[in-house]
């Protein structure tokens, strides 16, 4: 294997261990966190190791793995595939990640769970950019770091977390609407629409999740077993974005 080949497994891997140094290190004690079961609506199921206390909302965390697997490339390896490998990298690693989370109900799992959901939004913005204006790695760099360096808000109010999130949405959606503009068709507008749809489901299934719970659809495959559903879509929607942008921008190029 070329050492080219082994950049995105270095670069997501050394990514992760910054992270976990990071919330080893106490520094994101005083973030806002929810523990304990009592924030989920799934009801636990008795008898069930606590690695499947709430079997729906833990094995929907084999999705991010299957579709990281889906999504990873094969052929030949230059800078567009960089980009998914990386893209799908941080799917493999983000399910056992959420796993842990709710295995543990840990408030240091919960804080890397949320410290590592914004570098992956943080991605989309850097493989537009590159779409744009071609390969920049400093910005990128610093793109990520400042998308790291936001989850301090966390540290500043309750619901600093989620104001990071909503930032890097709204960024998110600006830059894929630049590429569209300049790469996109009919087919990949309507990508667009899906993944937006799935990014609203993902957010507002998992605030209502308790209150959901009230509904029969709900009662056992909750809002925020849903809200991983939406998720899982949402990323998927942005690889098939993505992809499809990367091949439109070589056959311009050429």
């Amino acid at each position: 294997m070329k050492s080219e080949d082994n950049k995105p497994f270095l670069h997501v891997t050394g990514g992760l261990l910054l992270c976990i140094l990071a919330v080893a290190s106490g520094i994101f004690d005083g973030a806002h966190t929810d523990t304990g079961y009592e924030h989920y609506a799934e009801p636990m199921v008795p008898g069930m190791p606590a690695f499947l206390a709430m079997p729906a909302n833990c094995l929907i965390n084999l999705a991010y793995v299957l579709l990281g697997w889906y999504w990873w490339p094969s052929g030949d390896k230059g800078r567009q595939t960089y980009f998914q490998e990386v893209f799908a990298l941080m799917a493999l690693l983000y399910g056992p990640t959420q796993w842990v989370r709710l295995w543990t109900q840990r408030h240091w799992a919960a804080v890397l769970d949320q410290l590592l959901t914004l570098p992956i939004f943080a991605w989309v913005i850097i493989w537009c950019l590159f779409l744009e204006n071609g390969w920049e790695p400093y910005v990128f760099l610093a793109i990520e770091v400042t998308s790291l360096t936001s989850y301090a808000l966390a540290l500043l109010h309750t619901q600093g977390f989620e104001l990071a999130l909503s930032g890097h949405i709204i960024v998110v959606l600006w830059r894929i609407l630049k590429v569209q503009k300049h790469f996109g068709n009919a087919s990949s507008i309507w990508i667009i629409v899906l993944g937006t749809m799935c990014c609203f489901g993902f957010v507002s299934l998992k605030v209502w999740d308790r209150e959901l719970a009230q509904w029969a659809f709900f009662s056992r495959l909750t809002g925020h077993f849903w809200s991983k559903v939406c998720d899982v879509l949402q990323f998927h929607c942005a690889f098939l974005f993505l992809t499809l942008m990367s091949r439109y921008q070589l056959s311009s190029v050429k």
